[in-house]
């Protein structure tokens, strides 16, 4: 999905405003609307749900807010946010993220995940794919318990190392298959294949979920089945083969994570991915502005001469609670407990200039979404911190991306820099990755996404207004769990979650995003979703 020239993103037919008086005002501040290209200081008025004016002129409103000096842009989508918990939601939204969604790991049993997080409340919009690897398990270690829509469920399965490494048979793969299909009757934004947790995978069972996808209408999210800069089994070789499978079934592929999947090999990475959307392939990307990983440490990403695959000089890369470790805690980890969660940096962009441009090329690849990958937080013994939790205890950790990933793109790529420095990006460029182009991802499958990531009458009220010259990143690999700062408001289906830079937390405005459900019909023999 590359960049269209300016001029075609105005073919929108744009609604006359509804009359007024209306319920929230936004008054005098920088309006970015980044499909038709509009940035300039405007008034926004909004009643219920929707912005209903776009105005020069003033507007009534029960309740104005000050928007002077500060930037109003669509709320920001979170393609890829594993931290679905109450208190991962509150940390995003201090980011701008109005919509945050499990797309590349994600759950099932769907229903399950839907009516959970219904009941419990969000401040922001949520929603995931069907989980590829959650239906595998459940084949291949039959004696597990039955999978139950939470990442701690997928973190135990680390455990067993059979479903990582073993091919499936064709009766296997048409139970994986069916327990995958009905994670999406039941409303699924698409599949979540996250290969690289399973490398061993046979090559039938990924083009059985490529044309699943293509029977659907809807995307793959794809953590591609190698992590490597070496060849053979590589991260170009994984690419290659989810390029392939674009080619042959005109399934929509998504690439998670750009930067991570493609490493220090990311020039050749990018360039095969870039020859292959020229060609008019059904294929998107993401990344995020960081230089580290985050994962399990009993992953098969870090074994078997992980160091030389990653192209890293020694074990201290990773790390635990921001702790480096030795490649001997490392083995111990991945024997007792190999569902730790740790830190791992395949780039250092904040010291070398050479890592800093191969994350540019990731995060500056035409028509890439800024998508943070962000973790659930934790406490020091490892477990996740969920229900009302808030704030988030000052020592939880998770990657630094699950607080800031937003904040730190804007003040590192759409910024003036130091000693006047161009920003890598202007303003309307900067929003169209962080709003328009992920919801552009998913509308054509999702139907609640086509009034998402822009500033227009008759669009959602999910609105961000930060100041763009002090929005900033706090969260660190050291003490992650610090809110960014710069969003002084921020408004969710048309109500206030944050604001003048405070919570409400009685507001729990967030919305399913989810595909109209299909008649359901039972489970193939043998697989529990």
């Amino acid at each position: 999905m590359t960049d269209k020239p300016r001029e075609n993103h105005r073919e929108r037919t744009e609604r006359p405003n509804e009359p007024g008086p209306y319920d929230v005002v936004l008054v005098g501040g920088r309006v970015v609307d980044p499909e038709r290209y509009v940035d300039e200081v405007l008034n926004v008025g909004i009643t219920g749900d929707r912005i209903a004016a776009i105005s020069t002129g003033p507007l009534e409103g029960a309740t104005v807010i000050d928007a002077a000096g500060l930037v109003v842009a669509p709320g920001f989508v979170d393609l890829h946010a594993h931290g679905q918990q109450l208190p991962a939601a509150w940390m995003q939204a201090f980011d701008g993220v109005t919509t945050a969604l499990e797309l590349e790991s994600g759950l099932l049993p769907i229903a399950d995940f839907y009516d959970k997080v219904a009941a419990e409340g969000r401040p922001i919009n949520y929603g995931a794919s069907a989980a590829w690897t959650y239906a595998r398990i459940a084949e291949k270690e039959p004696d597990m318990a039955p999978p139950k829509a939470e990442l701690t469920w997928f973190q135990k399965a680390f455990e067993r190392r059979g479903w990582q490494q073993s091919l499936a048979d064709e009766e296997e793969v048409k139970r994986i298959i069916a327990g995958v299909e009905e994670g999406l009757e039941q409303g699924a934004l698409g599949i979540g294949i996250n290969g690289g947790y399973a490398p061993g995978y046979g090559r039938k069972e990924y083009h059985a979920l490529a044309q699943l996808a293509s029977r659907h209408g809807v995307p793959t999210f794809t953590h591609i089945r190698y992590l490597s800069v070496q060849e053979p089994e590589s991260g170009f070789e994984g690419l290659g083969e989810l390029i392939s499978l674009a080619a042959a079934t005109g399934a929509h592929m998504h690439i998670c994570h750009l930067n991570s999947v493609a490493g220090r090999d990311i020039k050749a990475c990018v360039e095969l991915v870039t020859e292959a959307q020229d060609r008019g392939l059904p294929i998107t990307v993401e990344a995020y502005p960081y230089g580290a990983c985050s994962s399990t440490v009993g992953a098969e990403v870090f074994r078997n001469e992980w160091l030389a695959r990653w192209g890293v000089e020694d074990a201290s890369a990773m790390e635990l609670n921001g702790e480096p470790l030795t490649q001997e805690r490392i083995d111990e980890l991945q024997t007792e407990d190999p569902g730790a969660v740790i830190v791992m940096h395949f780039l250092r962009p904040e010291d070398n200039d050479a890592d800093a441009e191969m994350l540019d090329r990731s995060v500056l690849h035409p028509g890439a979404a800024i998508a943070s990958d962000a973790m659930p937080w934790a406490y020091q013994d490892g477990s996740i911190v969920e229900g009302d939790v808030w704030p988030l205890p000052a020592d939880a950790f998770a990657h630094p991306r699950s607080a800031g990933c937003y904040a730190r793109f804007l003040a590192g790529w759409a910024r003036e820099g130091a000693e006047g420095q161009a920003p890598k990006l202007t303003l309307v460029e900067a929003i169209r990755k962080t709003s328009l182009i992920p919801a552009q991802i998913l509308e054509k499958s999702v139907p609640q996404m086509r009034t998402k990531g822009r500033i227009q009458v008759g669009a959602d009220a999910d609105i961000v207004v930060f100041d763009l010259a002090t929005v900033q990143d706090k969260a660190t690999f050291t003490e992650p769990a610090q809110r960014s700062i710069g969003f002084q408001h921020v408004l969710v289906n048309g109500t206030p979650i944050i604001q003048d830079g405070k919570e409400i937390l009685d507001e729990r405005p967030g919305r399913p995003i989810r595909r109209p459900l299909k008649t359901t019909r039972p489970a193939a023999p043998g697989v529990s979703v």
